[in-house]
């Protein structure tokens, strides 16, 4: 299927999506909006794609929200009763929500890499990946303090738990600037690449890295991290506790110890396809 603002590519199990429109810096129209969480509900679906990389093009991964979603109705403008009207507009923001909470849902790890700004929604998008790569000239904004908005989308509600709760608020409170370099040295950042062919490739490094584990593995480590960010320890240990009472099969771990007894990639099958139906 063909898409106005990306581009994907699968090899070797390993799915690379590029934001095709640096004229524009990215920006997010309504159609990325879209097209985003059903790229990644497609590349999922399968169960034959083990790792995402969302990569950018041009000179920044993106400005942010398009000023033609502001401005080209849409947002808040239905007719009616106030209440009726308010209540509408809730739903339209929790439906952009999805639009990046689906990397969470998503059984396989996606991965982010970032040059130049990562601008209002950008930071968003990027706080619900797994995992962040950047750029020497990569920074990170959250744009929305500067022209009087709340960030919306995700990036108060996750950010707090990827950096120190005091560094993120005073980026929430100011709108300042985090450059690469510092975003490393927070946390938020796993690596900081020479320039934007290295950040690719060695984004794309990790993903072959991960895309050669055991999927469920893979899959059963995500949902115990994500489920552990939002509950007690107590909770999370009850839960995998659940997790592995069900998924814990043992050809997974007899193929991983074969294989480095023979020096040889192990082979995993793929996970199944998710069921469409009854």
């Amino acid at each position: 299927m063909g898409y106005r603002c990306f581009d994907v590519e699968v090899t070797d199990k390993v799915a690379h999506v590029r934001m095709t429109r640096p004229d524009e810096h990215n920006s997010m129209i309504r159609e990325l909006w879209t097209e985003l969480p059903m790229l990644t509900r497609e590349l999922d679906r399968d169960g034959d794609v083990r790792a995402m990389v969302l990569s950018s093009t041009g000179r920044h991964f993106t400005s942010g929200m398009d000023l033609s979603v502001f401005t080209g109705g849409g947002l808040g403008d239905a007719d009616g009763e106030l209440g009726r009207v308010r209540a509408r507009f809730r739903q339209l923001v929790l439906l952009l929500q999805e639009t990046f909470t689906c990397f969470e849902r998503a059984r396989f790890p996606v991965l982010v890499a970032v040059q130049g700004g990562c601008i209002g929604a950008g930071v968003d998008l990027a706080c619900a990946a797994d995992l962040r790569y950047a750029s020497e000239d990569a920074w990170f904004v959250i744009q929305e303090t500067n022209i009087g908005i709340v960030a919306d989308v995700g990036t108060l509600q996750r950010l707090p738990g990827l950096i120190p709760a005091g560094v993120a608020r005073e980026l929430a409170l100011t709108g300042r600037r985090l450059p690469a370099e510092r975003a490393a040295q927070l946390g938020l950042v796993n690596q900081v690449f020479a320039d934007h062919e290295a950040l690719v490739e060695g984004t794309l490094e990790v993903a072959r890295e991960i895309a050669g584990k055991s999927p469920l593995a893979v899959w059963g480590a995500k949902q115990a991290l994500n489920w552990s960010r939002d509950h007690s320890v107590a909770d999370g240990l009850e839960h995998l506790a659940t997790w592995q009472s069900g998924m814990f099969q043992p050809d997974d771990v007899l193929e991983s110890i074969a294989a480095r007894a023979e020096k040889r990639a192990a082979a995993y099958p793929d996970l199944l396809p998710e069921p469409d139906g009854l």
